[in-house]
């Protein structure tokens, strides 16, 4: 399993996996938060096979949906409607507490009989992990049940950050091996490797923490590009810090192909423009991740900076 917090870097990590030798055979499990799935447009090309469980997280609403997912897949496999995949990874959503997963495993006898959790994988950003382990219930929990702590975005980080969040990590968590990875590169084998210490601990109830939600925007025009970062920015600037996702497909002005954007809290992420839309799709969709932002503020706000660009 791969967790982590909303924009650590844990789509990136399984992506760069997924392309080596030792990732052939993996089939992929992706959770995400929000009505619209966008890491699992962009892994579908890199697996065997990808199943989106959706608008929501596995510890809370889908639990049962994973169950299914694991046992369909199975099934497919032996009927060799799927190819013969050797080991699955549930890449879970930024905001889900891992223990309720592992609790599933340790108690569906069937799925037991056929699955077990050889690792949990926590990645951390190092350029805002620090600061959401102050705030964050679910990113504790999520580096407390870590074998692994994988440490994320150490080159643009700050003098100290990586040290600083590795302390915390260490005080939350002794026992967890703490890793680097600079653009999703890690040694595979510390994703395949089983955990010498398999932990059984967990946490009975998920909570989250209050005020947190998931919105889409959707255009199906071209949008021009300097509207969108303009309005991102002024965005940032206002409330940066409740800012914790933002992620999608742009059709932008003048570009063949989508442009991914991502932005967590004050950080963007330099815009790829890529070959290919993933689906059939051509509306740019954007989802947003807000702490006590509304829809309709963003829509006001971009709405704003439209009209000002239209009147210059």
């Amino acid at each position: 399993m791969i967790t982590g917090f909303l924009g650590a870097g844990k789509t990136t990590l399984l992506k760069r996996f997924l392309t080596t030798p030792e990732g052939q055979g993996t089939a992929v499990v992706v959770n995400e938060f929000g009505a619209t799935g966008i890491d699992d447009a962009l892994m579908r090309s890199s697996a065997d096979e990808t199943v989106l469980l959706g608008n929501g997280c596995l510890c809370c609403t889908t639990r049962s949906d994973l169950q299914q997912a694991l046992r369909r897949m199975v099934v497919e496999r032996d009927r060799g409607e799927l190819p013969d995949f050797r080991r699955i990874v549930i890449e879970t959503s930024g905001l889900a507490d891992p223990s309720p997963i592992l609790q599933t495993f340790a108690t569906d006898r069937a799925l037991g009989s056929v699955f077990h959790i050889e690792a949990v994988v926590t990645v951390v950003d190092a350029e805002t992990g620090l600061d959401t382990l102050g705030w964050s219930a679910e990113a504790r929990k999520q580096a407390i049940l870590a074998d692994r702590l994988v440490i994320t975005k150490t080159d643009i980080a700050g003098e100290g950050a990586s040290a600083a969040v590795a302390a915390q990590l260490c005080a939350l968590n002794s026992g967890a091996e703490i890793l680097e990875a600079v653009n999703g590169e890690l040694e595979p084998t510390r994703l395949t490797e089983a955990a010498p210490d398999q932990r059984n601990a967990f946490v009975a109830e998920a909570a989250h923490s209050d005020g947190i939600g998931s919105f889409v925007l959707a255009q199906e025009k071209p949008i021009p590009w300097a509207v969108f970062a303009r309005s991102m920015d002024a965005l940032m600037q206002l409330r940066g810090p409740d800012l914790l996702r933002v992620k999608g497909f742009l059709n932008v002005v003048g570009c063949k192909g989508p442009v991914v954007v991502q932005f967590v809290q004050h950080l963007a992420h330099p815009p790829v423009e890529l070959e290919h839309w993933p689906d059939e799709t051509r509306q740019s969709r954007v989802v947003f991740i807000t702490r006590n932002i509304s829809e309709q503020q963003v829509r006001d706000l971009f709405a704003a900076i439209k009209a000002l660009a239209s009147s210059s």
